[in-house]
């Protein structure tokens, strides 16, 4: 018996299996599906009547399965069975009986077992022949981001003509996006035009809510219509996330900690170090300061996020415990290093000092510890030690390595106000640094012990020539500037004095911010040989049958004597579902009087693009810069950056200082006008723009980018070009 694929019987997928029936019931809703018949399940039919039919509906034809068990929401068997395209009605019953032998094939027999929706009462195949469509492109469309969850955004795959080589593999397709009613690409449109992408968006989103749940949509054009080829439920979806904020106010994840974790932070780490480590900050700030008020943070889905200011209401109950001290503490700090720096650098200089000649000497010393041999109950008294301690640092290089870019404000104004052309303030600080070849080996990606220091990786340390690249070329040119802003001010011998002093301190602070933030993760070899050690002894205890498992437990599990496999294998998935996401750069809305200040602060609205081939982001270091973009997720994609290129990254550690000195421009995700990704830029004289939210999944690797560091905007250009071009 054979049905035709317009029939009601086509619709029961008992009868034409799960394929057919869903573009029977499409094409019954007025949905353009192309014209076939469906041989059901359980039957045969002569050879001649399989080839009378198949001449009546074309003269090619797409023979495929159409299985009961295939396109579920729970198992989609996708490129298990055979198909057969542009078959001439002459070789339908031979395709017809190819795609019923594949259901007996190993891989079938094999996935099958693995899916319990898939046992034998569920078995049976009919076969699907349908008009061979010409299509100008082809693809598929997710009606949800099969990454994240996201059910606002259709992503869309196309090819010119048919779309076998992209869903087997061979080719990765032109990407769309359409969310909010607006299709963009991250290059340019060779395959789909942007009205295309739209109304096969629209398309997949109908059929959506025919079906009930997102959609993985089969298409092609024809005739610029689009053609429904399948539909199936999308299957291992995440779930969707909402983010909201850990309380009330404005939270940034590129803020304080941020531009440290590029990634979610791993149980551990979020339940025992950061709490520990906050204890060392607020350790600190008592005892320079005289008093502590909170600087909250939170994590969402996994991701750090911190408020950008003090708890407010705290501070006037902390200045009346530190009896007026934090206040003073406050104005020499905060207040007057972005307008008097001169009379904050006493204090500045004071606390620099008992930071390198007390704590840094004593911070090296427990670095240096060995804990081979150490019981592991020292080994957890240890861990407390040494991040508690590291937020100690970390206090002092907010402050004093924190005012590094007020001072650079105040510079900036001056140079305005005295029409030294404030646009090139960031050419007087670029080139002060020797060029580093290569990271620390203390030095990390990520401050989350979960990930190896540089000294574990085995990445080709990244090289330049002696005396060439962008720093040397800094250097030369921020001299040249030096003595002619100098040159102009000669005749005025007081501003040329105020002149000198500024840019003394802009430098000397940038300097210090760079060796204090390299110097942060000093201990982090031990932190990670104790991590080591701890998996270790919980294993030989049977609590885990995997030491890296230990990454994925809290502080209170350490000590239980039970099994903890299964939850931290749990907790593992759940936090690669994490890393998945792109995190809004902010979340929660800023108090009314001093919330515009606060967006600004932390790059909040500054993200996205002027058209599909553009990002905007907040400028961080000055110049344009044109290059291929390197995606670096991590040390390990180190190797790929070649002088010329563009790093893209969500953010930058002192890990990858190296890499600057090799850089056209960098672009990140995160970041702020303070982050080491800027300073840093602005240290080796290229082009960065930071805080684009999502330049990591908007920019392919290798696609040609122009980086315009003075106004924050990114452009997307033609991805073929093979030339590399620095800075003009």
């Amino acid at each position: 018996m054979i049905i035709d694929l317009a029939s009601s019987m086509a619709a029961d997928p008992a009868v034409a299996g799960s394929k057919a029936a869903r573009l029977a019931v499409a094409l019954a809703a007025a949905f353009p599906v192309p014209a076939g018949f469906v041989l059901p399940v359980g039957e045969h039919a002569e050879d001649a009547d399989l080839v009378a039919a198949a001449a009546a509906v074309s003269g090619r034809l797409a023979v495929r399965s159409s299985a009961v068990a295939e396109d579920l929401a729970g198992a989609s068997f996708a490129g298990m069975y055979e198909s057969y395209l542009d078959v001439a009605p002459g070789g339908v019953p031979e395709a017809v009986r190819g795609c019923r032998r594949s259901a007996d094939t190993a891989r079938v027999a094999a996935y099958r077992a693995s899916d319990a929706e898939s046992d034998a009462a569920r078995s049976g195949m009919a076969v699907l022949v349908q008009a061979m469509v010409a299509a100008e492109a082809s693809g598929v469309a997710f009606t949800a981001d099969p990454l994240t969850g996201d059910r606002d955004v259709t992503v869309i795959t196309a090819v010119t003509g048919l779309a076998e080589s992209l869903v087997g593999g061979e080719v990765t397709g032109e990407s769309w996006r359409v969310g909010g009613g607006r299709a963009s690409t991250p290059g340019p449109a060779e395959v789909l035009t942007t009205a295309q992408a739209e109304a096969l968006a629209a398309t997949a989103r109908r059929l959506e809510q025919l079906f009930g749940c997102p959609q993985d949509v089969e298409w092609a054009i024809v005739n610029d219509t689009v053609q429904v080829i399948q539909a199936r439920p999308m299957t291992a979806l995440p779930d969707s996330v909402t983010w909201t904020p850990p309380g009330p106010g404005l939270w940034a994840c590129n803020f304080r900690l941020g531009e440290w974790l590029p990634e979610p932070v791993t149980p551990l780490f979020g339940d025992w170090l950061l709490p520990a480590f906050d204890a060392g900050f607020r350790a600190a700030m008592q005892d320079t300061a005289g008093a502590t008020v909170s600087f909250p943070y939170g994590l969402v889905h996994g991701w750090y996020y911190a408020t950008p200011n003090p708890r407010i209401v705290e501070i006037p109950a902390a200045v009346l415990r530190s009896r007026g001290r934090l206040l003073r503490f406050m104005l020499n700090t905060v207040v007057l290093p972005s307008r008097r720096p001169d009379l904050a650098d006493q204090t500045l200089d004071r606390l620099y000092r008992d930071w390198r000649d007390r704590l840094l000497p004593a911070y090296h010393r427990l670095a240096d510890l060995q804990v081979d041999d150490r019981p592991v109950e020292e080994l957890l008294s240890l861990v407390e030690q040494v991040v508690h301690t590291a937020g100690y640092h970390f206090w002092y290089l907010a402050v004093v390595g924190g005012a590094a870019w007020k001072i650079e404000r105040a510079l900036r104004r001056f140079m305005g106000r005295h029409q030294l052309d404030s646009y090139h303030a960031a050419r007087l600080l670029s080139g002060l640094a020797s060029v580093r070849t290569a990271p620390a080996p203390h030095a990390v990606h990520s401050l989350d012990w979960f990930h190896p220091t540089a000294g574990e990786s085995t990445v080709a340390r990244a090289q330049a020539p002696p005396g060439e690249g962008p720093s040397s070329q800094s250097m030369v040119e921020r001299r040249q500037l030096q003595q002619r802003c100098s040159d102009q001010l000669q005749g005025r011998p007081h501003l040329l004095t105020g002149w000198t002093t500024l840019l003394a301190l802009a430098q000397r602070y940038a300097r210090i911010r760079e060796e204090q933030a390299e110097k942060l993760t000093l201990a982090w070899p031990l932190l990670r040989a104790c991590a080591r050690r701890l998996g270790e002894a919980l294993v030989t205890a049977g609590t885990l049958d995997d030491p890296s498992l230990v990454f994925f437990l809290t502080r209170t599990e350490l000590d239980r004597p039970t099994p903890l496999t299964d939850p931290a294998r749990r907790r593992r998935q759940q936090w690669q579902r994490q890393r998945r996401l792109t995190p809004p750069l902010t979340v929660g809305t800023p108090p009314p009087l001093i919330g515009r200040h606060l967006a600004d602060t932390v790059g909040a609205g500054s993200n996205g693009g002027t058209d599909d081939n553009q990002l905007r982001g907040q400028p961080a270091s000055p110049g344009r810069a044109t290059g291929p973009a390197r995606i670096v997720h991590g040390l390990d994609d180190f190797t790929k950056v070649a002088a010329g290129d563009v790093i893209v990254a969500a953010a930058t550690t002192p890990a990858w200082t190296p890499l600057f000195s090799l850089a056209a421009a960098v672009v990140t995700d995160r970041g702020t006008a303070a982050a080491h990704a800027s300073l840093i830029a602005r240290e080796y004289g290229i082009p960065a723009v930071v805080a684009t939210s999502n330049a990591t999944h908007r920019i392919p690797d290798g696609t040609h980018i122009t980086v315009d560091g003075n106004r924050g905007i990114v452009s997307i250009d033609d991805p073929q070009l093979n030339g590399r071009a620095g800075p003009h």
